[in-house]
């Protein structure tokens, strides 16, 4: 079996919408330059699409015509290094799918420790954001929430009274070791984060679970995020304005 025939085949196992790398096609060095030969005739028929250099996918077919994926899939290539995450999609692009702001931004942010992703997406740009901890499959969606605590005062069309209570909603769904992982990842984050978290779990969590957040802030500073105790009850415990 030649390079195009191996790559055909690799191709006919992925699933229409997933993306794909020359890495998971199973070549060899020497065999690279005859796979990308076999690569660009694959999208010249229109088999295959390019995403970015060197990231490709197969369209899905629909009766309205051929459907792009999604744009978690279309950043795959970037948020992971093989089966492990690395980064996640942060700023805007996040908090619109929270439900935090209406607006779309053509600028997708990714949140990585080491990784310093720079590409466009057709006409999106995107921006690499340095994470303030390791990304795990199991912590990326905790680092989402400090991140848009990080970002509450600038979050754009923001309703800051309706976007509390979701936050608020999110960190109470979290299992109790989810809870303390949360706390124990704001104290890698800005004073405002902690402070603001602090408010929002002292509402339904125990005094002694909340100690680290207090004691890591300064009581002689504080955080204006534009935040009343009407929308917030605890905010001027938490030296919040």
């Amino acid at each position: 079996m030649n390079v195009a025939e191996k790559i055909e085949k690799k191709i006919g196992r992925i699933e229409e919408g997933l993306t794909f790398k020359y890495n998971q096609l199973g070549i060899s060095k020497e065999e690279y330059s005859a796979a990308t030969k076999a690569i660009e005739r694959l999208i010249r028929k229109g088999l295959i699409k390019r995403v970015s250099n060197g990231v490709f996918y197969k369209p899905k077919k629909s009766r309205f015509g051929e459907l792009k994926p999604r744009e978690e899939e279309l950043l795959k290539p970037y948020l992971f290094e093989g089966n492990k995450r690395v980064g996640y999609i942060t700023g805007n692009s996040l908090y619109n799918r929270m439900g935090l702001t209406t607006q779309v931004s053509n600028t997708i942010k990714i949140a990585s420790r080491s990784n310093r992703i720079s590409t466009k997406l057709g006409k999106t740009e995107v921006k690499p954001i340095k994470s303030y901890v390791d990304i795990t499959g199991k912590n990326y969606h905790l680092l989402e929430i400090l991140d848009a605590l990080k970002d509450f005062k600038i979050i754009p069309d923001l309703d800051k009274k309706s976007g509390v209570k979701l936050i608020q909603c999110k960190i109470q769904r979290l299992d109790p070791k989810e809870k303390k992982m949360l706390i124990k990842y704001a104290l890698e984050y800005p004073p405002r984060v902690r402070a603001f978290l602090g408010a929002i779990m002292s509402i339904n969590s125990k005094e002694e679970d909340i100690v680290p957040l207090k004691e890591s802030l300064n009581p002689l500073t504080s955080y204006t995020l534009g935040i009343n105790d009407n929308m917030l009850p605890t905010s001027s415990q938490w030296f919040i304005e």
